[in-house]
């Protein structure tokens, strides 16, 4: 019967596709209210699953179960948490707050603050109410640190890349916690830790370690303790003037996909002509800052996309129909839906077949 799913789904319509990722979305959500709620009832009677040889309701969400240890440890603290709060199952039905805000807002609520920050965190994203925790309980800035970590081998993998100073206030205990169940591994980490205040974790290698240090040489007047968050400050603003230069074309030459220069008077290093697909630099300029960089197409029912990243400048009437390269015409589109009107003008792009033909030897 299984086996038979992927065939149903692809046989569907574009229109039910959707339709039918809808309902099971709902119906997900309410499974996992009905679960949490239930997790919450089991939690006051122990002795049902100890009964059974679990030894802690984490322990019967994932043996008895068969939860993931991150699903476990979502439901359980959510089933604490809507004993205190029982709204919390009301946004959890209705999709306006996830299981991983709940998680990261429960050790902070409390009875006189529960109706607020409920209603800010509805309908946020995780950065959102990460920043929201930061605001209950702002931690102070982590100490500067930079340290040489030991040597990694595919067998022996780090749990923690460098321990964080200052560390935040422990907060309570989670229900059951598993052990050894929350390995961390090294990865970066970007992370609100107070209001306007960000903790920023990552790993270089040797030759950026040793231009960290050339740098806090270099800016020991303007920057005696040699902070690394304030040059790292510095040094990604000059970053990100160079790349909006290159990327929006601010400078005489232009980035092309092959990585060349192309020169804004027309051919590389000429005073030519124009090609007419070029969009002048400062029609990007106005683009970007009316469209936010971010991607500007709107779906029938009014909704905008969010995409930020892979944005492309797109030919409102294509220029292949002499769409001239206006600011009027001219509007940020993220690769998938610079594609997608594309298709809705010219028709699907005939994909191409693989060949394994070897390359023609060299003479």
């Amino acid at each position: 019967m299984t086996t038979n799913i992927l065939a149903t789904a692809a046989a569907l319509s574009d229109r039910d596709l959707l339709a039918r990722l809808d309902t099971l979305a709902g119906r997900e959500r309410e499974t996992t209210v009905e679960i949490v709620a239930h997790l919450a009832a089991l939690e006051m009677r122990p002795s049902a699953y100890a009964a059974r040889g679990y030894g802690s309701l984490f322990t019967y969400c994932t043996q008895a179960l068969r939860l993931s240890e991150d699903a476990a440890y979502n439901r359980t603290v959510a089933a604490r948490a809507c004993r205190r709060f029982p709204v919390i199952l009301d946004l959890l039905a209705s999709g306006a707050m996830s299981l991983t805000s709940v998680r990261l807002l429960e050790p902070h609520l409390t009875t006189d603050n529960s109706e607020a920050v409920l209603a800010k965190a509805a309908n946020r994203t995780r950065r959102e109410v990460e920043r929201l925790v930061a605001e209950l309980a702002p931690r102070p800035d982590a100490a500067a640190s930079v340290r040489r970590l030991a040597t990694v081998t595919p067998s022996t993998v780090p749990t923690v890349a460098d321990p964080v100073p200052n560390p935040a206030p422990p907060s309570p205990a989670p229900p059951d916690p598993p052990q050894g169940a929350f390995r961390d591994t090294p990865r970066p980490v970007v992370q609100a830790s107070a209001p306007q205040r960000y903790r920023v974790q990552f790993t270089i290698g040797e030759e950026a370690h040793d231009d960290l240090r050339r740098v806090q040489a270099l800016l020991r007047r303007e920057i005696p303790d040699g902070d690394p968050g304030r040059i790292f400050a510095r040094a990604l603003r000059l970053l990100l003037e160079k790349v909006e230069k290159r990327k929006l074309g601010a400078s005489r030459y232009l980035p092309t996909r092959f990585g060349t220069g192309r020169s804004v008077t027309g051919r590389k290093g000429t005073g030519g002509t124009a090609a007419a697909r070029h969009v002048p630099a400062a029609v990007r300029h106005a683009v970007w800052r009316r469209d936010e960089g971010q991607c500007a197409f709107h779906s029938t029912e009014g909704k905008r996309c969010t995409e930020r990243t892979f944005l492309e400048f797109h030919h409102i009437q294509p220029y292949a129909m002499e769409g001239p390269a206006t600011a009027a015409n001219i509007s940020l589109r993220c690769r998938r839906h610079n594609q997608y009107e594309a298709e809705m003008i010219f028709g699907p792009t005939p994909t191409r077949p693989r060949t394994t033909a070897a390359p023609p030897a060299r003479s």
